[in-house]
């Protein structure tokens, strides 16, 4: 493996000047040495309606022809476009009406159309559909026949008519490997009668917070002690990517403890979380632990929230079979921090490892309403609402202070503010890139 002054595989490396994106080449350079070692290879079969969030583990090929045959693209008339005349106005009789389901068997004479709704088989003999609302009834003729008239430039030869296969054709690929499945896919899956999919087998994540000050739900603070949040934040977190939580519970500040908590982790996980015990402080014991266990770096990373974090590999257990190491992140103890390191390094290192070949959520912009101070020299996420402002402009604002311990300010958010590792302050008006919380799909 690489030693680079940018690989966290170097033996028990602190490095101070990372950036953002450095960071993230470095993770993702290593998952690649891990997926190229066969980690994580497992599939397996799931229905459909099980699918959803999974990630597709080869490409799933049309079996039909989507459309399965020509087809009217909406509700209208059916006719031979040779019909349509060089006059201004093209006249038609109706002799009879085509529904979805049903085909026509009839045959149809010069002169005539047929009444057809959306998504009903193009009768044999037409080819042109001139939408219902771009004709006018006739008054019935003396013998009860209907009539349409409209004017011939309104549709051309062929046109409103959905060709088989022109969605998809048999053999093609409709869904490609890779991808995170969502409703959509589904549905696409479904209408295509297949009611099983291959993904790629959920990886197994063990998360703990490390500090002697944590105390667990339900029992009582003493003087210095907090409620442990990170956990169930990162089980939120993890559970939304709909990964296998392995909740190792809190470890206190103690060499046998971690030692033991990460060892026991590592002889079930694929991944490994913790947050706490990585900064400089004397108690944090986790640097320690790794220099015992693993090829981990500790790094600095220009950003706010979130500077240290560690990262690396843990070696593999002891008659462990097959042989498999250990993927670890150890992040800040800082509440905030952890949800900021976890979306932004965590998150996507998890996606690529599951297969997953999107990994990283699409940047957006929008206005800031008020001034953003920023240094430059580090990348900031400052937590924002995102909103529609009285112009009916996309703007967005800062969720008040943002300290790396205020929680609220990611409760209240509904996106990132990212502010870029160069740029400074932000003024009023201008534009700002933004990351959102929650997808449409």
């Amino acid at each position: 493996m690489s030693t680079s002054p940018l690989s966290p595989n170097a033996p028990h490396l602190i490095n101070t000047g990372l950036t953002v994106e450095e960071t993230r080449a470095a993770i993702s350079g290593l998952v690649d040495q891990l997926l190229d070692s066969g980690a994580v290879a497992k599939t397996e079969s799931v229905l459909l309606d099980q699918g959803l969030n999974r990630i597709l583990a080869c490409d799933v090929l049309s079996p039909i022809d989507v459309p399965a045959a020509d087809n009217s693209a909406m509700d209208g008339f059916a006719f031979r476009g040779t019909e349509l005349r060089s006059e201004p106005l093209t006249q038609l009789t109706v002799a009879g009406t085509v529904f979805a389901g049903t085909p026509f068997t009839g045959s149809l004479a010069a002169g005539q159309c047929l009444k057809i709704m959306t998504g009903a088989l193009m009768p044999a003999q037409c080819d042109t559909v001139i939408p219902q609302e771009m004709t006018q009834k006739l008054p019935l003729a003396a013998d009860g026949i209907e009539c349409i008239q409209f004017e011939s430039s309104a549709v051309s030869s062929g046109e409103n008519r959905r060709l088989r296969g022109e969605d998809l054709a048999q053999g093609s690929v409709a869904i490609r490997a890779g991808r995170i499945l969502r409703p959509s896919d589904l549905g696409l899956a479904a209408s295509l009668g297949i009611n099983k999919l291959t993904v790629k087998r959920k990886l197994r994540v063990a998360i703990l917070s490390s500090g002697n000050e944590l105390r667990p739900l339900g029992s009582p603070l003493d003087s210095g002690s907090i409620y442990d949040s990170n956990r169930y934040s990162l089980m939120g977190l993890l559970n939304r990517l709909d990964l296998d939580v392995l909740d190792c519970g809190i470890i206190q500040d103690d060499p046998i403890a971690l030692k033991t908590a990460f060892s026991q982790a590592a002889s079930t996980a694929d991944v490994i979380i913790s947050s706490g015990g990585v900064s400089v402080g004397e108690a944090d014991f986790t640097k320690q632990v790794m220099q015992e266990l693993g090829d981990i770096g500790f790094w600095k990373i220009a950003m706010r929230p979130g500077r240290p974090m560690a990262f690396g590999t843990l070696k593999p257990v002891p008659n462990q079979h097959p042989p498999r190491s250990t993927l670890f992140f150890g992040l800040p103890g800082n509440p905030v921090a952890v949800m900021v390191t976890f979306y932004q390094f965590v998150q996507s290192a998890l996606l690529q490892l599951s297969g997953a070949t999107q990994h990283r959520p699409p940047l957006t912009q929008a206005i800031a309403s008020a001034a953003i101070r920023k240094k430059p020299g580090r990348t900031e996420y400052q937590r924002g609402i995102l909103e529609i402002g009285p112009d009916g402009r996309t703007q967005v604002r800062v969720t008040g202070s943002q300290g790396a311990g205020i929680l609220r300010s990611m409760s209240e958010a509904n996106c990132f503010i990212v502010l870029s590792h160069e740029q400074g302050n932000v003024a009023a008006g201008e534009l700002v890139n933004v990351v959102l919380f929650e997808g449409l799909l």
